[in-house]
């Protein structure tokens, strides 16, 4: 009888926490069904370009405004990462799609033109010794270039767009990964680097000059194997069990049972530190066609809204 206890024990917890995960998401769902339905009535009838961004921006500012009203930031953004939201009318007249990612799961992309200050060494280190990684395992033809490329973006210094064409480019820093795949491109044409194309920069780098902190427990198995110098595939075995939170150890316990150095990265890691900041993305429907937007939601502020137009 005694054995048998603690596995009677954990499938109560795995409920439990199954029960929760899904009253939040009931929760978000409803409360974002009643506000955005409620403006619905407002933008349905024509289908122009200019309806449909007056429309994105009033599902933008109620979305937030949602997301403001949350008390519990951390239920409400752990249900928005793990689950693409579908809201639809039964007659099919609307329909929404809400999907939010944590926006500094990877390295800082900025933090490659940080200066050598002894505050900032270590965060530059890691962001340059990563880049290099990168470039060797990809073998991409012409990293020098490429990174100079980006202090240039990072600086503010980079003539080879003009600033008035691009909202990205009303401040200096790299803010969104649309920016970022730009200078790839450009790089690419530049260069002829058939290999740029398979590097999935995702996985290891954040797009957002805000980022102090590495989101650890929402990284990829890759940045967290570079970052701990472990197996893939051991890491692949933590992440996972997201969803059996009961048996998944925390990350700095798993790096440590496994050999790797927490030490030595603790300083850029958010730790069990909550950070809210996310990106999140929206596709809509209006007269048939499809349209969407993203923006950045951090500490509770909207920023860097950008119209994706029809899809």
């Amino acid at each position: 009888m005694d054995k048998t206890q603690p596995t009677q024990n954990n499938v109560k917890h795995r409920q439990g926490f199954a029960l929760l995960i899904t009253l939040s998401v009931l929760a978000v769902i409803i409360a974002l069904t009643t506000v955005l339905l409620s403006y619905f009535e407002e933008v349905k009838q024509d289908a122009t370009e200019s309806k449909a961004l007056i429309q994105a921006d009033i599902y933008y500012k109620n979305i937030t405004n949602i997301f403001q009203g949350f008390k519990n930031k951390k239920t409400l953004f752990s249900v928005l990462y793990s689950t693409a939201l579908p809201l639809q009318t039964p007659e099919g007249r609307f329909s929404l799609q809400l999907h939010c990612e944590p926006l500094y799961k990877g390295v800082n992309i900025n933090w490659l033109g940080l200066d050598n200050s002894a505050q900032k060494a270590v965060y530059s280190s890691v962001a340059q010794e990563l880049f290099e990684a990168i470039a060797q395992d990809y073998n991409i033809q012409d990293p020098g270039r490429l990174y100079e490329m980006l202090l240039e973006e990072i600086g503010g210094k980079n003539t080879l767009v003009q600033k008035e064409q691009s909202r990205l480019h009303q401040k200096n820093g790299i803010i969104s990964y649309k920016q970022f795949s730009g200078i790839i491109s450009r790089y690419q044409f530049e260069v002829d680097d058939p290999k740029i194309g398979a590097v999935p920069w995702k996985k290891y780098f954040s797009f957002s000059p805000e980022a102090d902190k590495v989101d650890a427990q929402y990284s990829s198995p890759e940045l967290l194997a570079y970052l701990f110098d472990m197996d893939v595939s051991t890491v692949e075995e933590w992440t996972s069990l997201v969803d059996n939170p009961v048996e998944k150890s925390t990350l700095e316990n798993f790096v440590r049972e496994n050999g790797g150095d927490y030490e030595k990265r603790k300083s850029i890691l958010a730790g069990k530190t909550f950070l809210e900041a996310a990106e999140c993305s929206v596709r809509y429907a209006m007269a048939d066609e499809q349209y969407g937007f993203r923006f950045e939601y951090i500490q509770g502020e909207a920023k860097y809204f950008e119209f994706y137009g029809k899809q």
